[in-house]
C-alpha cells in the first residue's frame, strides 16, 4: 500500500500510514495514465483488505480478552504482557501446577540459564532448549521492562553494573520474570478454584 501510494501521490505517503490516511490520499488521486489507474485500483483492493483485517484483529482481541476474563487471568496487568501474549502463555502452559517449582517452569520456558563457567570466571549462557514460544513472550516482556522505568529496569541496570553484558543482563531479567509469571498464573488458578468451589 505504501509503495503504491508513493508512486501515485506526489511527495509520497507518510510512514505512519493508517487505513483512514490511505483512504484520504486515494480520494485525491487522479490517474494520468492507465498504469496509474491500475495502481489506484490495486491500492483500493489493498485498502479493503486492510480494513477487513483490522476488523478481524479487533474482533479476535475482544474474544481473547473475554476468554482471559472468563479464565480469571490477571496476566495482562503485568508490565510488558498484553492480551495476546497472556493468551499465548496460558495456551502453552495450561495447568501451572504441573511445575513443582519456579525453576521447573523456567526450564520449561528456556529461561533457566546454563552454566558456561571457565576457570575463575562464572558465566551463564543462553538456554536454547525449552518452549521457544514462551521464551519469546518472556523476551518481549524483558525488553519492555528493561526499557521502561520500574523494577525490571532497576534489576537490569543492576546486572549491567555487575559487569554483565546486555545479553546476560536481559537473560537474568527473563529468568526473574519467569518466576513472576509463574507466581501470577498459580495465584490466578488458585483464585479461580476458590470461586468455583
Amino acid at each position: 500500500m505504501h509503495q503504491l501510494l508513493r508512486e501515485l501521490v506526489p511527495g509520497g505517503a507518510d510512514t505512519d500510514l493508517s487505513a483512514d490516511k490511505a483512504a484520504a490520499l486515494l480520494r485525491r488521486v487522479r490517474p494520468a495514465t492507465a498504469t496509474d489507474a491500475c495502481r489506484r485500483d490495486l491500492a483500493r483492493e489493498l485498502l479493503a483488505d486492510l480494513r477487513r483485517l483490522d476488523t478481524q484483529i479487533k474482533t479476535n482481541e475482544a474474544h481473547t480478552r473475554d476468554a482471559l476474563a472468563s479464565a480469571g487471568s490477571t496476566l495482562p496487568t503485568l508490565h510488558g504482557i498484553g492480551v495476546v501474549l497472556a493468551a499465548k502463555l496460558l495456551g502453552h502452559i495450561g495447568d501451572a501446577t504441573r511445575f513443582p517449582t519456579a525453576g521447573h517452569f523456567a526450564s520449561y520456558t528456556g529461561t533457566a540459564p546454563l552454566d558456561a563457567s571457565s576457570g575463575n570466571r562464572v558465566r551463564h549462557r543462553l538456554n536454547t532448549g525449552g518452549n521457544r514460544q514462551l521464551n519469546s513472550v518472556l523476551h518481549t516482556m524483558a525488553v519492555v521492562q528493561a526499557r521502561d522505568p520500574g523494577p525490571g529496569r532497576i534489576y537490569h541496570q543492576r546486572k549491567l553494573s555487575e559487569d554483565k553484558t546486555p545479553a546476560e543482563a536481559r537473560r537474568a531479567l527473563k529468568r526473574r520474570l519467569a518466576n513472576v509469571v509463574c507466581r501470577q498464573i498459580l495465584k490466578d488458578q488458585q483464585a479461580s478454584m476458590g470461586t468455583t468451589t
